[in-house]
């Protein structure tokens, strides 16, 4: 459970408020105090001592959360020193939590709550099973003040990348990833015949053995990254046989097996805008994300480059203009990301006792032109800067000709 950091009451008046938990209203009150929404709706008694923001001919929804970047892992992508994503020197990193790789002080973040993204998974960067991830509010001056739930999900990736993990071949992966589930359940069996090497040798160590527990038994999710056909197939057959609770990640092909998504019940997070295809997924598609929530697929979007995480909005505007409705697409950077990574009860929607991740904007949030006019994180509000509007005001007027 995070400490939430206290705030002032904050009254946010007038606007037309979309809580994504049921439907839209029309000059609504958002009542904020000590870091939580205590109240919604329009008639909401404001308290004589909160701070208000006038939202009237404004938008209000939750604060946006994208599922599929490295915030405070990464500065840098061809500097090394700046990369804290990746645990080398072995292709199970189970036990590796990015966690404290965090940087609070990261440019890259204000760069990205400036456009309403509030909320971010940071996740292990490379490797099969290359560790936990972690999902962090975009503002504190600590990791502990920025966690919002440390571990989200182990990843494992079983693309066109993973190959080399099993022998080259697609067959050895799948092989190799049951012999690592099969192991850490037979040394959770027999932990004092491994401390004494009573036992054969098994598929890694001891501590990445031990993380995979919690995944075996359902209570942490396995995120796998597929994308073709065939291999979500793979994992959800893999899903199946060891009763694991499935998130799949990239996804181009999901709209071919929609149905036994649904049917499943597993999540899937997308990027809308994937559309060149590869070895990987000669089948993407831009109707993708429209064709899973059409089939009953719950999905979140994400826009995996780092650098460009506040684009996630845009992703969501695109996806609705290639069939997604506009109130999925909302659900889909709210709500739908907060549920899949379990924090629901908390985050992704605008209700009486949630965190006050409020974003107020100058009109549909999936337009172009719309402007952030506030954000708000855990009820406290953000300013509006960045290393980029900071140069863009030194810059904007040419200095004098002499």
């Amino acid at each position: 459970m995070i400490a939430l950091l206290l705030a002032q009451t904050i009254a946010i008046t007038g606007g037309t408020v979309y809580p994504v938990s049921g439907p839209k209203m029309e000059n609504a009150t958002v009542l904020i105090r000590d870091g939580r929404i205590t109240a919604v709706g329009p008639a909401v008694t404001v308290p004589g001592d909160a701070t208000r923001i006038d939202a009237r001919g404004k938008w209000v929804t939750p604060g946006l959360i994208d599922g599929g970047t490295q915030l405070g892992l990464t500065e840098i992508s061809a500097v090394n020193a700046t990369n804290e994503g990746a645990l080398r020197g072995s292709d199970v990193a189970a036990a590796f939590n990015v966690a404290e790789g965090i940087n609070p002080a990261s440019t890259l973040i204000p760069v990205t709550r400036v456009e309403g993204v509030t909320t971010t998974l940071a996740a292990p960067a490379s490797g099969w099973i290359s560790g936990q991830a972690v999902l962090i509010d975009l503002d504190g001056a600590t990791i502990e003040q920025m966690l919002v739930r440390s571990p989200v999900g182990m990843l494992v990736d079983l693309s066109e990348g993973s190959k080399s993990a099993g022998g080259g071949s697609r067959a050895g992966v799948a092989q190799r990833l049951r012999r690592v589930f099969s192991d850490a359940l037979e040394y959770s069996r027999r932990r004092t015949e491994y401390t004494r090497a009573q036992m054969q040798q098994l598929a890694a160590p001891a501590a990445d053995l031990e993380a995979l527990l919690p995944v075996l038994r359902g209570q942490e999710p396995l995120i796998a990254f597929a994308n073709r056909r065939s291999d979500m197939e793979t994992a959800l057959r893999i899903g199946r046989e060891f009763k694991l609770k499935l998130i799949l990640a990239g996804a181009q092909e999901g709209w071919m097996i929609a149905p036994e998504l649904a049917a499943a019940g597993v999540p899937v997070l997308v990027q809308p805008l994937d559309n060149i295809p590869s070895y990987d997924a000669l089948g993407v598609r831009y109707e993708n994300a429209a064709v899973l929530a059409k089939g009953g697929v719950k999905v979140a979007l994400l826009e995996t480059d780092t650098h460009n995480a506040r684009d996630l909005r845009q992703q969501a505007g695109n996806a609705v203009s290639y069939g997604m409705a506009w109130d999925q697409a909302l659900r889909a950077v709210t709500l739908a990301p907060a549920e899949i990574f379990g924090v629901g009860d908390r985050y992704g929607s605008l209700d009486a006792g949630k965190v006050a991740n409020v974003v107020v904007w100058s009109g549909d949030p999936f337009e172009f032109t719309t402007a952030v006019e506030h954000v708000l994180i855990r009820g406290r509000e953000i300013p509006l800067k960045s290393r980029q509007t900071e140069l863009f005001e030194r810059y904007k007027t040419l200095p004098p000709k002499y």
